[in-house]
């Protein structure tokens, strides 16, 4: 470890934020989902009244699985085809001062699917594409309601572990509406107002432009005296970018551009704002069921896995770049600097790194793509976890309960017993639809990243050769295979086959994790509750922990280790092999 004092203090520093939050905000969430009274029910109470009275919603009325399940799906693509439209039509829409253009087909189809699976993949320029209008009422509204649906299946999924013989699992749009108003909202408020202090920028006003003191060449060879300098209503969509684990960025660069991410308190808040909810969201389970220990186990199991490749990256990246070092005789004492934010440093960007992938978060405060070998490969593999090491607002805690689900199931395997969690029998129909849960997104990730290295088109959006090319591929279909969102920047995926192959993936990951997940949920919910026995697993033990850990690890590593080896493992060695030639 070549890691320093100061290093390691903002690792234990961001951690012990993040830890204090957990249990008041995990607590409060909790009650939100139960109906019980908060601070905010006077406040806001009329509103949620209000737009159930305005949409003809019964707030009493529940529903099974399966029409929970179709009225996420209606919703889903209600939000997908009305995202799709509003950017066909920028052109004719207000709030468009820079004269944005038209949105090519594909590439709105790309860009609806990216933020209604809450994964936030952007093939576009922000500042050069999108108008005021389609970032604020297309981008941003999807970013709370994306994130909330989310968090709606989670709760469903554990009312199925609370419930005995029951039929139903909750009422969807109650427990969409109570996750935007009393929680996303309030919570996008005060961050975005935090934001602006900083110096993030919140302004209708059109681009502003800068005469340069000194006239430079342009990409035309042309003399330049005059800057563009893009500005709008950024403020609000970062602050819910990163509280929904949505991570769509307003500027092309994302956070690394200083009016997203101005000065080291903002890049801390945003940073902590990544895994802020979904580490709180496992509080609130073990709230739910009446046993937190439950919950701590799954958020340390979760912190097991991600602290060490965190730590990982970092050490890679302060150990810099040997190549540069050689060819260029570079210094690099302060580390692997190339792609990186001076005002950020080493440390702060790999932090950012691995908890942006460990979530399904996507936003950046650094180019990955220029990441060494093996400090690339940490938040790859991140990714490649299926987002449950802390995950998406919702999907990701609900993702390691069904990584929770397969581990009690082989643990009873290995003792002979029937497999039990909470109280429930897990049997075959549970273990099915987990299975589905798991193996969608490597199918997405692999399935995709094999047809783009075999066809012409896959190949072309490649910029970089051999093994650091195909790393760009397999980086941006595990992306989108698991609801990410980050990518390497090396590709071109402004293109007819990845807008398409992307946007395929993006929607299949998402609605065939969600659907299996709400099926277990109905069958879990009507089934009887066990009692505790001397023969019960214990399952919020170090043992069990380190059991599930091993289980999330060994499915992950399994699954793309052949596919690392030919990407940034082949680049390490390769990397290796020149210093000594």
């Amino acid at each position: 470890m070549n890691l320093s004092f100061n290093d390691w203090a903002q690792i234990a520093l961001y951690f012990a934020v993040l830890f204090l939050a957990v249990k008041p905000l995990g607590l409060y969430m909790a009650k939100i989902y139960e109906g019980e009274r908060t601070f905010l029910s006077s406040k806001m109470g009329w509103l949620e009244r209000g737009l159930y009275k305005l949409c003809g919603i019964n707030a009493q009325e529940e529903m099974g699985w399966k029409a929970y399940s179709v009225h996420v799906m209606v919703f889903s693509t209600f939000t997908l085809l009305a995202l799709y439209a509003l950017l066909r039509l920028q052109t004719h829409l207000p709030l468009n001062p820079a004269g944005m253009g038209k949105i090519t087909p594909d590439l709105a189809f790309n860009t609806a699917a990216s933020f209604t699976t809450n994964t936030n993949w952007q093939a576009y320029g922000g500042e050069s594409t999108m108008s005021y209008f389609s970032q604020m009422v297309g981008l941003t509204l999807q970013n709370f309601v994306s994130a909330a649906v989310g968090m709606a299946v989670l709760v469903a999924f554990i009312r199925g572990f609370v419930r005995k013989t029951a039929k139903t699992i909750g009422n969807f749009w109650v427990d969409m509406t109570r996750s935007v108003i009393y929680i996303l909202l309030p919570l996008s408020l005060v961050f975005a107002v935090i934001l602006t202090s900083q110096g993030v920028v919140q302004t209708f006003r059109p681009y502003v432009e800068a005469h340069l003191t000194a006239a430079t060449m342009g990409s035309d060879h042309k003399p330049v005296a005059v800057q563009t300098i893009a500005v709008g209503p950024a403020a609000s969509q970062i602050a819910i970018k990163q509280l929904g684990t949505n991570g769509g960025g307003f500027f092309n660069v994302n956070s690394a551009h200083p009016f997203e991410n101005p000065t080291a308190l903002s890049n801390f808040l945003e940073m902590l704002a990544i895994l802020l909810i979904p580490a709180a969201l496992c509080y609130t389970f073990g709230y739910m069921i009446r046993d937190t220990r439950q919950g701590w186990a799954i958020l340390i199991a979760m912190t097991v896995i991600l602290l060490p490749l965190m730590i990982f990256c970092a050490s890679q990246e302060r150990g810099g770049n040997p190549r540069l070092t050689q060819i260029a005789a570079i210094d690099q004492s302060s580390g692997n600097m190339e792609g990186k934010e001076t005002r950020f440093g080493v440390v702060n960007s790999a932090i950012w790194a691995a908890a942006t992938t460990a979530a399904s978060n996507g936003s950046v405060n650094s180019m990955h793509d220029s990441y060494t070998p093996l400090g690339g490969m940490a938040p790859l593999l991140m990714i490649q976890f299926s987002e449950v090491i802390f995950g998406g607002v919702g999907c990701g805690l609900y993702g390691m309960i069904v990584y929770v689900l397969l581990t009690v199931f082989i643990a009873g395997l290995m003792v002979g017993r029937t497999p039990e969690y909470l109280g429930k029998k897990v049997q075959s129909f549970e273990i099915k639809m987990a299975s589905i849960a798991i193996l969608v997104p490597l199918v997405a990730t692999l399935g995709g990243a094999a047809i783009a290295v075999l066809t012409a088109a896959g190949k072309a959006g490649a910029f970089n050769p051999g093994a650091q090319g195909f790393s760009e591929i397999l980086y941006a279909f595990s992306s989108a295979g698991n609801n990410n969102g980050s990518a390497f920047a090396g590709l071109n995926a402004n293109t007819p086959f990845y807008n398409t192959a992307l946007g395929i993936a993006m929607l299949f990951s998402r609605f065939w994790c969600m659907l299996p997940v709400l099926a277990i949920a109905g069958a879990l919910a009507a089934k009887k509750s066990t009692p505790v026995s001397a023969g019960t697993l214990p399952t919020h033990t170090p043992l069990f922990v380190s059991l599930l850990v091993g289980v999330v690890v060994l499915v992950g590593v399994l699954t793309y280790v052949p596919a690392l080896a030919l990407g940034p493992i082949a680049e390490h060695f390769n990397m290796l092999k020149h210093l000594h030639s």
